[in-house]
């Protein structure tokens, strides 16, 4: 990666200026308060700051290309940044450590169908890098002995960022992505909810007037009504992890009070009195993140299947208890790993007679919707059939396996 250094040169009155006020606010005179005055029954302190460390530097990580790595790629409609990242890497989570990208492009991140990526070497390690028309402006890699190119003329080019390849079928995880969420038992408890309608019927379905108790008055006007459904404990503590809310209904609140008035503008299922309440998710979803590494060692296991019962393969989705306390984020990749069996050893002289077989690699996760306590990942790819209580770990570079 190229690193710019920016010279900042002061003016000598301003130097002499900062020297001065440096020097004043350095002083052991009575110091405090907003306006560098001690406030009355405080004594001033002077504490010596520390000097901040220069940031560690970056490990180098070993890159292993892959046999057939294509030299130039033109990105196609259809693609992924995952399958073009394993077109070039034998571990596609390591796309950040190769990809160069312009700084002064808009979203530098973001490829387009059309784009040209080029493998280049910069003191002996591998780089991609982009030749896109961006206005008037062209990104031309030096491009190694031997492989073709061509000159792209400047024309104005004008893409939605909806038109950019996703980091994963969005086609698979988009039902996933604003719904279902996952609450705690507290936000369960004392969520508001539904307590009658205006026929006194059990089931409202759209167009109906609904009654909510305990809602709370803010500027939302859009809610979702749901209830809960299955509950995420972890494996080994067994503790309560969160509640997956199945959406039932879309309502706005028509007149406030105890209860409120509600409206159902859009029926998913039959609502139900004792339904809960949750403001709307207004947030916006991201549909273009970058896969990368964990930032710590994290271990932990998947504790449910998305559309399956006890097995499931590439392009699926699970859910692992790992989220936010444990840094987890969207795009972070982890190892599927299953447990060696225990197996007898007749050969064995004394001794035990049984040996536990080392762990082995099932499959790569993507995970796309972080919450406080759980995850939900997309499988990206699948050597061996996963099932429930699988592990997930830091995923090793296929340099670091032949290391060890």
């Amino acid at each position: 990666m190229h690193i710019r250094a920016q010279l900042i040169v002061i003016p000598l009155w301003g130097a002499i200026l900062a020297g001065s006020l440096y020097s004043c606010s350095s002083s052991p005179e009575k110091q405090g308060g907003d306006f560098g005055y001690e406030e009355e029954g405080q004594t001033a302190v002077s504490i010596a700051e520390p000097e901040t460390p220069p940031p560690p530097k970056k490990p180098s990580v070993r890159i292993a290309l892959r046999d057939d790595v294509p030299g130039r790629y033109v990105v196609k409609k259809g693609d992924t940044l995952w399958d073009i990242a394993s077109l070039f890497l034998r571990d596609p989570w390591l796309w950040p450590e190769i990809w160069y990208f312009n700084p002064q492009i808009n979203n530098p991140h973001l490829i387009y169908p059309g784009d040209i990526l080029t493998l280049v070497y910069v003191d002996g390690q591998p780089q991609l890098r982009l030749t896109r028309e961006d206005g008037t402006q062209i990104i031309e890699p030096s491009v190694p002995i031997g492989i073709p190119s061509e000159k792209l003329d400047p024309r104005i080019r004008a893409e939605s960022l909806a038109q950019a390849i996703p980091t994963i079928p969005i086609s698979v995880i988009e039902p996933f992505l604003s719904k279902p969420r996952v609450i705690s038992k507290k936000e369960l408890e004392q969520a508001p909810y539904i307590v009658s309608s205006l026929d006194q019927h059990l089931v409202s379905a759209a167009g109906n007037t609904v009654y909510a108790r305990n809602l709370d008055y803010t500027d939302d006007v859009r809610y979702n009504i749901f209830r809960p459904g299955r509950v995420f404990k972890d494996p080994k503590t067994n503790e309560i992890l969160g509640y997956e809310t199945t959406l039932v209904s879309e309502a706005k609140l028509v007149k406030t009070g105890d209860p409120a008035t509600m409206l159902i503008m859009r029926s998913i299922r039959e609502t139900l009195n004792g339904d809960r309440i949750l403001p709307a998710d207004k947030g916006r979803v991201n549909y273009n993140f970058i896969p990368k590494p964990p930032t710590t060692d994290v271990e932990g296991q998947i504790i449910a299947l998305i559309d399956a019962v006890s097995q499931t393969a590439q392009r699926q989705i699970v859910v692992i208890n790992l989220g936010e306390r444990q840094g987890i984020e969207v795009g972070t990749v982890l190892a599927i790993d299953q447990q060696g069996a225990v197996v007898r050893d007749p050969y064995a002289h004394g001794g035990t007679r049984s040996v536990k077989l080392p762990d082995h690699r099932a499959g790569l996760l993507m995970v796309f919707r972080v919450f406080e306590r759980v995850s939900y990942g997309l499988i990206v790819d699948s050597t061996r059939v996963i099932r429930m209580y699988d592990m997930v770990r830091n995923p090793a570079s296929s340099a670091e396996i032949i290391s060890k």
